[in-house]
């Protein structure tokens, strides 16, 4: 040691203990309540969704089987009255009965085609080819994608 040399006195520096993770800041805290609360919100507007749109899958089902059907039997003014027959009733699930339940005609064909694209409208013979003795000529494949496309994107009354 060099009695000269003043910094030879000083002690060694000491370093502090390292900072534990646990217990974590209050901002962690809140940020995790944060984080759980919006998981939950999240959780619970998906799970809203899923079973307020199970009308929605059982009626694609439903208009499968009529399209096996279909294509077993080949009986077009079934398909046609079958296919009329799903739209309405889920139409009667979305809208309220006194909008949906006495629309035929003209006006039930203007109600589904008011919420579909030009290119998936339904044809104009969709709602009087049931009623006739003779197949309207309809393109039933095109007819299947219009009701699936009704289905898929009707908007749900308020």
């Amino acid at each position: 040691m060099n009695p000269q040399d003043p910094l030879a006195n000083l002690h060694p520096l000491r370093t502090p203990p390292p900072i534990d993770w646990w217990p974590p800041a209050p901002g962690w805290w809140v940020l995790g309540v944060l984080v759980l609360v919006t998981s939950l919100a999240l959780a619970w507007y998906l799970i809203r969704r899923y079973r307020a749109n199970a009308y929605r899958r059982r009626a694609l089902a439903q208009l499968a089987q009529l399209a096996e059907e279909y294509q077993r039997r080949q009986d077009e003014l079934q398909f046609l009255a079958d296919t009329n027959a799903l739209l309405k009733s889920v139409a009667l699930v979305a809208y309220p009965r006194r909008d949906v339940a006495a629309r035929s005609g003209e006006a039930w064909l203007t109600f589904l085609n008011s919420q579909l694209k030009k290119e998936e409208q339904f044809p104009s013979e969709f709602v009087t080819g049931a009623y006739q003795k003779s197949s309207p000529g309809i393109d039933m494949a095109r007819l299947r994608h219009c009701a699936t496309a009704w289905i898929r994107q009707h908007e749900v009354a308020p």
